[in-house]
């Protein structure tokens, strides 16, 4: 069912580095985004995706982590996902003003709820070196990169706790294992 898909999609920062995800599997993931509803049907979306471990390191190098708890440097050593997917727009077939961003939420939501699917987790990461990535891609000029997805099998308990006073940062407890994440009450965000 799509709410225990979504209850087990978790932005994961720790990954089992020994299942490997291979080409394949990505390019499923990104051929579930053909289906996702465009703003103005523009479908300005490109992709970029990294699964050789080579690459993959090279991408991490490129992307911020948990800024809302920095003195952890996550991901720890040897939980750095194993694949990545690039989400670009592509200026030559964007219409309508910054429409776009819809689409991104929504195709990498689409892509993380495929994953869980399949046994995968990820996170979306939008903290990136935008002009290390084109680079490193070879990007044409006309495509912009706009948000990370990374990929792999999650090595970490998150668990999802009612937020307190309002209260919506996520934390970790002192062995830094579990990563506890405060969620509104149906009650806070439902207005009628």
């Amino acid at each position: 069912m799509i709410k225990d898909l979504a209850v087990k999609n978790r932005s994961y920062r720790a990954y089992d580095r020994s299942r490997r995800i291979t080409r394949q599997e990505l390019v499923d993931l990104v051929d579930m985004t053909r289906y996702v509803a465009s703003s103005v049907n523009d479908q300005p979306l490109k992709y970029y995706i990294a699964c050789d471990e080579k690459d993959v390191a090279k991408v991490q190098k490129m992307t911020v982590w948990a800024k809302g708890l920095p003195e952890l440097n996550l991901p720890y050593p040897g939980t750095e996902p194993v694949a990545f997917v690039v989400i670009c727009i592509d200026e030559n077939l964007r219409v309508g003003g910054r429409n776009y961003l819809r689409d991104v939420g929504a195709v990498a939501q689409t892509m993380l709820l495929a994953a869980v699917e399949k046994g995968l987790g990820g996170i979306m990461i939008g903290s990136i070196m935008k002009d290390s990535l084109k680079q490193f891609f070879n990007m044409p000029d006309n495509v912009e990169p706009n948000l990370v997805v990374a990929f792999g099998k999650p090595a970490e308990e998150i668990v999802l706790t009612e937020c307190k006073d309002g209260n919506t940062k996520y934390y970790r407890n002192a062995e830094g294992n579990i990563h506890y994440v405060p969620k509104r009450s149906l009650d806070d965000i439902l207005m009628n």
